[in-house]
């Protein structure tokens, strides 16, 4: 694919940067002087001819909220006026996200995202930043990811031991997008001028092998994340699985008239993109998994996975990064088409955001970042993700997100969702919590499904029926 089909296709996307740092806290320096937004402007400017000119922040509620409810701490909303002010002086557009992960301590000791009242303080909060803030930001984003802090923290337990509680986690999925909506409310109500929109976590990948079994398996692998959240905001309507049960609204969290605010109409979508997955039944993990090429932990994670159905495992002869994430140039396209194929005119704009491919690895024999390999692995991907835009899909960003953000995450988890850390290297440093590995976040399921039972074996296919819907 030409540079000037790429050009051409995504000429009228916006082009930045996203970052963790919470403003209200210490206010990151100008765009300007940050190397990583210089490299960044560098590459796109070099590959589509167009400069990044977002840049995204975290406003910090744990910061802007400390001692409850009605109380702010000025000193924190001065620093946010600062940097909002900064940003537009240096001819930057701001977008603002007012929520990544942490809770202020008020809330999270009354039962944080388990809380409905966390939704409502939510909407509160919203409401106070729009008012104050409403005239300079372009875009708002309710939080940088709805899965980790309710299906990651308080359904798998992957944050803070003690907390995964399986599907008795799941009126968090619930309240979190309740409190999108009742934010997204919010900040329309008080007048800001921005679009407004959420991030979600974009899942995709690949069936191990042609088997129907497979094919299933990540359709699982969807279900548990992509549709778990887009079905209430697109369809108002809970994911329900192929056995007629909606995991989410059998926790009875679910009150009338929740699922049409939770369908509000959102101005964009988010997708925050890692790698893709190789995903296999889990009675086909014997045959897919080499053992004895990866460790021990590995098979403690699909004894997580296995419970909903499907197993990720290595992908064969791909080149991966150092974060074992393999390296596919066409993985965000196909995520984003079976999106389009799911949803179609459903879907918002669409906002990529990109976590990069663990390029801290990209160096030259100098130990130099090595520009050219940089930039030849962004072409390929951003020459898919053309493709798709020339077809109708309405992609309307795309930002960068700095390689530095929630790196402690990154070595704790994704070289193991990646399944590719060989046995000759140690185990990634913190490791990771013990109850999720060995509670088991959904034991309950695992111990219901007839036929799947505690010890994975290799069923022969020619044993098993053909229907693609089996189990």
């Amino acid at each position: 694919m030409s540079d000037g089909f790429l050009h051409e296709s995504l000429r009228r996307v916006d082009w930045g940067v996203a970052t963790a740092d919470t403003i209200a806290a210490v206010p990151p320096p100008p765009p300007e002087r940050g190397g990583h937004f210089r490299q960044w402007t560098d590459d796109i400017r070099q590959l589509t001819g167009v400069a990044a000119d977002t840049h995204r922040m975290v406003a910090g509620w744990p910061q802007l909220q400390p001692d409850g409810p009605g109380s702010w701490d000025q000193a924190a909303l001065d620093r946010c006026d600062r940097a909002l002010d900064a940003l537009l002086a240096h001819g930057t557009r701001p977008s603002l996200t007012l929520f990544d992960r942490s809770l202020p301590p008020w809330l999270d000791s009354a039962g944080g995202w388990l809380a409905r009242e966390t939704a409502e303080r939510f909407a509160e909060y919203a409401a106070e930043l729009g008012r104050r803030f409403g005239d300079r930001v372009e875009r708002w984003i309710t939080s940088t990811d709805l899965a980790g802090p309710t299906l990651a923290d308080h359904v798998a337990g992957m944050y803070s031991p003690g907390r995964g509680a399986g599907r008795a986690g799941l009126p968090a999925v619930h309240h979190i997008l309740l409190a999108n909506a009742l934010a997204t409310q919010a900040l329309r109500a008080s007048g800001a001028s921005g679009r407004i929109g959420t991030t979600v976590t974009l899942v995709g990948g690949y069936a191990a092998t042609d088997d129907p079994y497979d094919r299933l398996a990540l359709e699982r692998l969807e279900s548990w994340t992509n549709r778990l959240f887009l079905d209430p905001l697109l369809l108002g309507e809970h994911m329900v699985t192929e056995d007629d049960v909606s995991p989410v609204a059998a926790t009875g969290c679910v009150r009338p008239g929740d699922l049409e605010v939770i369908a509000t109409e959102q101005d964009l979508l988010c997708l925050s993109w890692h790698t893709p997955f190789r995903v296999t039944a889990p009675e086909n993990l014997p045959r897919v998994l080499r053992t004895a090429n990866c460790q021990s932990a590995l098979n403690a994670v699909n004894r997580v996975l296995v419970g909903l159905g499907f197993a990720i495992v290595p992908f064969e002869d791909v080149e991966t990064t150092a974060f074992g994430w393999p390296i596919i140039p066409e993985g965000l396209a196909d995520a984003v088409a079976g999106l389009y194929e799911l949803y179609g005119e459903l879907l918002p704009p669409l906002s990529v955001v990109d976590n990069g491919m663990g390029d801290l690895d990209l160096v030259d024999g100098t130990g130099h970042s090595d520009d050219t390999r940089r930039r030849a692995l962004l072409r390929a991907r951003l020459s898919w993700l053309a493709g798709l835009v020339a077809a109708g899909v309405d992609v309307c960003g795309y930002e960068y997100w700095s390689v530095l953000d929630n790196l402690e995450a990154k070595f704790r988890y994704t070289r193991l969702y990646a399944m590719a850390v060989p046995d000759h290297e140690p185990e990634p440093c913190p490791p990771m919590p013990a109850d999720w590995l060995h509670r088991g976040a959904f034991a309950d399921v695992a111990v219901r499904e007839a036929g799947r039972a505690a010890g994975l074996r290799l069923v022969p296919a020619e044993s098993r029926g053909q229907g693609a819907g089996a189990s």
